[in-house]
């Protein structure tokens, strides 16, 4: 299957040159390549990215990890320590316009293929650096991976039950976040770029990432000294705002301000608590949390999620139940949403993929690739986008150089 967009794509005609692998960077790219960007990922020869090999489960002999960060994309395999493996990339850089990597500071420089290098032979170049802690510092030099940076960047140590100790987040958030980051930068340099007609350098890392989305919390710290805890599910500044236990599982309640608060209390028929003076205010309720929440989990526990759901259906305070993966994917406005999409991969068949979560109401956002099989395109591409002859390739195959 080859590369395809259309003028209704908001990236059509963007050429991006993915040096990336495992989360944050294919992440990034990959939402550049929903939106019509041509992604050509380049993968080291014989084990391509990490990911690949992040299983079980895997789908042929792929992980599913892999195909589900890495659709619309072409995969070339390029010897990077080789000095033709460099030159390829360089012609390649010099005809894209984004390049994303997220190898360690100074490993780029190593191979010649720096933002100051490739910048010579095109200066209007996006360069964006996916990096754990920085390009410079003290952390600079270590590898950067999500838990990690959450560890560091306090996610991880505000996250676990109150009385438990810290908890990862179930995926990899941080990652996920700088992706995003990453790739709101780049759609920022690249309409930056139709105003100056020069790329520049982007600089994104993990651990950056997750202390500004500490958000409130960072700021309850800096304006305030009050320091974060874990509160499970609960909200430190709201009540109630958590998961209770049903007779069948667990149902997450907001009664973010007193209206809603009240209304819950009705139709739980426990109007006693909506008329109690220790919580007619959310402040009274953030101070006698403990004896409302105990008062709360009584009640709820006496119904099932169905039951919660159909007694909260048309209510002006928010609920949901807590989901298995298997409930997620049979929830009635997840299946309106039209998330999971259907695509034929070229050795492992049918896959079903989430899809782009944005809708645009007058470009794409779509799916058009299936997750490369390892150096699928590497002679497609050096063909058509550089102008390879059979015989050249054949020699650079030879001497390991491409795969």
């Amino acid at each position: 299957m080859r590369y395809s967009s259309s003028a209704s794509d908001a990236l059509s005609g963007v050429k991006v040159l993915d040096l990336t692998r495992v989360l944050a960077g294919p992440y990034c790219t990959q939402i550049l390549g929903d939106l019509g960007a041509d992604i050509i990922k380049i993968e080291k020869l014989k084990v391509g990215d990490d990911t690949r090999s992040w299983g079980p489960p895997f789908v042929g002999n792929t992980s599913c990890y892999f195909m589900s960060i890495n659709r619309n994309k072409r995969s070339v395999c390029i010897n990077l320590k080789s000095c033709e493996g460099q030159e390829i990339i360089q012609h390649l850089a010099k005809q894209s316009d984004v390049l994303v990597e997220n190898y360690l500071p100074g490993k780029m420089e190593e191979y010649g293929l720096a933002y100051e290098d490739l910048q010579k032979v095109n200066p209007q170049l996006i360069y964006c650096s996916i990096t754990g802690y920085g390009n410079t510092g003290p952390y600079a030099s270590r590898p950067g991976y999500d838990v990690i940076a959450s560890s560091m960047g306090g996610l991880n140590y505000v996250t676990g039950p109150e009385d438990g100790p810290p908890c990862k987040t179930g995926v990899a958030l941080t990652d996920l976040a700088t992706g995003l980051y990453a790739h709101g930068a780049i759609m920022a340099a690249l309409l930056q770029r139709q105003k100056t007609g020069r790329g520049q350098r982007i600089s994104a890392n993990l651990l950056s990432t997750q202390v500004a989305c500490l958000v409130n919390l960072g700021a309850n710290y800096l304006m305030a000294g009050q320091e974060a805890k874990r509160w499970g599910t609960a909200h430190e500044s709201i009540v109630p705002y958590q998961a209770f236990t049903t007779s069948d599982g667990y149902m997450t309640v907001g009664g973010a301000n007193d209206r809603q608060y009240q209304e819950l209390c009705s139709r739980i028929k426990r109007s006693d608590l909506s008329s109690d003076p220790k919580y007619l205010t959310n402040a009274l309720r953030v101070k006698n949390r403990r004896e409302l929440v105990d008062e709360l989990t009584k009640t709820m526990s006496t119904k099932s999620n169905a039951e919660w759901i159909e007694l909260f259906h048309g209510a002006n305070f928010s609920y949901g139940p807590i989901n298995s993966l298997s409930k997620v994917f049979a929830d009635p406005q997840v299946a309106h949403n039209s998330l999971v999409q259907e695509i034929e991969h070229p050795t492992a068949g049918p896959l079903k993929i989430v899809g782009p979560p944005v809708e645009f109401s007058d470009s794409g956002n779509r799916i058009r690739l299936p997750p490369p099989d390892l150096g699928q395109h590497t002679e497609s591409v050096l063909k058509d986008r550089l102008g390879y002859s059979s015989s050249k390739i054949q020699q650079l195959r030879d001497r390991g150089v491409i795969s």
